[in-house]
């Protein structure tokens, strides 16, 4: 990853270029990576992101024509311009969307319009959250900008806002809580019902361990079906059970009452058993990591995770389940599918001289597959949305 001071001089540099003017600032937010907790914030449960190094920029200046200019150096075919007050569900369509959502939010603030060029390196459609680092850059930038009162926890909900209902993708608050808020070094525990914090220590290394991110290279898209699926049956099981909330359900037992006879009963059972499991495995996390303890006893939660995505929620795909067999068996202590699903990434808890080990293995376990190999790196604890010149 380029160091802040370079990555803002080049998107300085970027702008400079498609403007033709200095941009009055640059800003920054990460990606994530879910350490446990999936599918469960739109059910008002738990969640243990980290960020991660890999950033999406915004290099922003204020225009006096009344519309909205969005370029950026990964769709360099796909600039936007609209006027601010033609903003609007659709229009601008593609990754502008995301970026032009956050505006639409904060419209009333900016009548003049804006200038923004966007750069990073969150890899798109991998599970790692690109569209809410896109939005919280934005987000920060406009807070910064224009001097607006938006606490940490208003830039969530602005961004959230504007991938719920400008782009239609109807997700939580994790993505964009872990791209606001995480900081350096720690896992953010987060209750996505009182919205209640905790910076957890997560530092691998010193255990001698390192937690693995592979890129299955299937891309997938929350705005389309299945997420979308998946939310609707968590909130039938919920009124079904008599519940707001499947975060509500004290015990897996208490579920059984879904279990009519019919298959809709069924899909219920799986899908709201999944989200009850899932919020304890990441209490017991939390609970190792608070202790001291030694991280390579989560390892087991992260493969039982996976197992309950793939078989109870099914958003996992063969090359995610493929990343999953080939890192445990090469020596892994854990590994899961992490983000909506449907494609993506995995994640895999390996010993620190392992890593190129496991590695190989899920790469050799691709090529028979007749896949690309994955792309990978290991996920460090990085710093969230920020200003950086």
């Amino acid at each position: 990853m380029r160091t802040d001071d370079a990555a803002a001089d080049r998107a300085a540099s970027a702008f400079r270029e498609r403007f033709g003017t200095d941009p009055e600032g640059v800003w920054a937010a990460p990606g994530r990576v879910n350490v446990i907790g999936e599918h469960t914030d739109y059910n008002g449960g738990f969640v243990l992101p980290i960020a991660l190094p890999h950033a999406t920029r915004a290099a922003m200046a204020r225009r006096d024509d009344g519309r909205v200019v969005l370029r950026s150096l990964q769709h360099p075919d796909e600039d936007a311009d609209v006027a601010v007050a033609d903003l609007a569900p659709g229009s601008p369509s593609g990754w502008a969307g995301y970026a032009a959502g956050v505006v639409a939010e904060l419209a009333g603030s900016v009548p003049g319009g804006l200038s923004v060029l966007v750069d990073g390196e969150v890899p798109a459609g991998a599970g790692l959250s690109s569209s809410a680092a896109l939005e919280c850059a934005v987000a920060v930038a406009l807070r910064d900008l224009l001097g607006l009162d938006l606490s940490p926890e208003d830039l969530v909900d602005v961004a959230r806002r504007a991938e719920n209902d400008f782009v239609g993708a109807p997700t939580g608050i994790l993505d964009q809580s872990a791209s606001v808020l995480c900081t350096e070094g720690h896992a953010l525990f987060l209750d996505t019902r009182d919205r209640g914090t905790e910076q957890v220590p997560f530092d691998l290394a010193a255990a001698g361990l390192a937690l693995l991110v592979l890129d299955s290279g299937t891309t997938h898209d929350h705005a389309a079906g299945g997420y979308r699926d998946r939310r609707r049956e968590c909130e039938a099981a919920a009124e079904q059970l008599g519940v707001p909330l499947l975060r509500d359900v004290a015990d897996v037992a208490d579920l059984e009452r879904l279990r009519d006879g019919s298959a809709e009963g069924e899909v219920l059972h799986r899908r709201a058993r999944h989200v009850v499991t899932e919020d304890q495995r990441v209490l017991r996390v939390v609970g190792t990591l608070r202790a001291g303890e030694d991280p390579r006893a989560i390892g087991p939660l992260l493969t039982e995770g996976h197992i309950s995505l793939r078989d109870d929620f099914e958003v996992s795909v063969p090359l995610l389940d493929a990343c999953v067999d080939a890192a445990v068996a090469a020596g892994a202590h854990g590994a899961r599918m992490v983000g909506g699903g449907f494609g993506g990434s995995a994640i895999a808890l390996v010993d620190a001289d392992a890593v190129d080990t496991v590695t190989a293995a899920v790469t050799d376990r691709f090529a028979r597959e007749g896949a690309p190999a994955p792309r990978s790196f290991v996920a460090v604890p990085a710093a969230g949305a920020r200003r950086l010149s």
